[in-house]
């Protein structure tokens, strides 16, 4: 890649990003249905096109770039040993967070903006019945791998209920912590302030599996 087109590629990083952050500031402030795109763009200071060029759908502005892929989930779980899929989620968790803020801090960004920023996401998605329908699509590609992981250390099939329950409680306390009182007060500085948070819900998934017994034959 040259220079000019390195330099080209961060503009249009910056851009999205820009476009991304008028579109949530609006949708906050008058209502994900109630917000258009001409108004994003005119917020953004960019023509309507290049809002539609880089996301074509309204709601791609909330689901577009999220970090937390299954992709890079289904990574760690491949690389992780034997009888550790929690902890492999853990050290997935722990890492994306600590990436976004390194970001942030490279760019010159408040470390404390993006976590402001997923749990007003967080928010909206709860609010909207189609956007709510959306995300936990999305939680299903994260429960899957989970819950494959975690019938591969108990010795269970994959569609077992323990490896189920234990994956969707996972990913359901991870989403959760977002518009939790404790993480709506941890979200205004950097990712350490929310670890504990998740590390909490992973020890509640965990404790669920002792306290569990798996069924012979299941």
């Amino acid at each position: 890649m040259t220079v000019s087109d390195g330099r080209r590629e961060r503009k249009k990083a910056q851009t999205r990003a820009r476009i991304q952050e008028a579109a949530l500031d609006l949708f906050a402030s008058q209502g994900y249905r109630e917000t258009t795109i001409a108004q994003i763009a005119a917020r953004a200071d960019v023509a309507t096109r290049t809002v539609t060029l880089h996301f074509p759908a309204k709601d791609d502005l909330l689901f577009a770039d999220d970090p937390f892929t299954a992709e890079s989930l289904e990574r760690w779980l491949r690389e992780r040993k034997p009888d550790t899929t929690l902890d492999a989620v853990r050290g997935w968790m722990h890492a994306t967070m600590r990436e976004l803020d390194e970001r942030d801090h490279d760019s010159g960004v408040d470390p404390g903006l993006i976590w402001q920023r997923r749990a007003l996401r967080a928010r909206l998605l709860m609010a909207d019945d189609d956007l709510r329908g959306r995300a936990r699509a999305g939680y299903r590609d994260l429960e899957l791998p989970i819950a494959e992981g975690i019938a591969e250390d108990l010795g269970l099939p994959a569609d077992a209920l323990l490896p189920r329950l234990t994956a969707a409680t996972v990913v359901t306390g991870l989403r959760e912590i977002y518009v939790t009182r404790e993480g709506q007060a941890q979200a205004r500085s950097a990712a350490s302030d929310l670890s504990p948070l998740v590390d909490e819900v992973l020890a509640f998934a965990e404790a669920g599996l002792r306290g569990a017994r798996p069924r012979p034959g299941a």
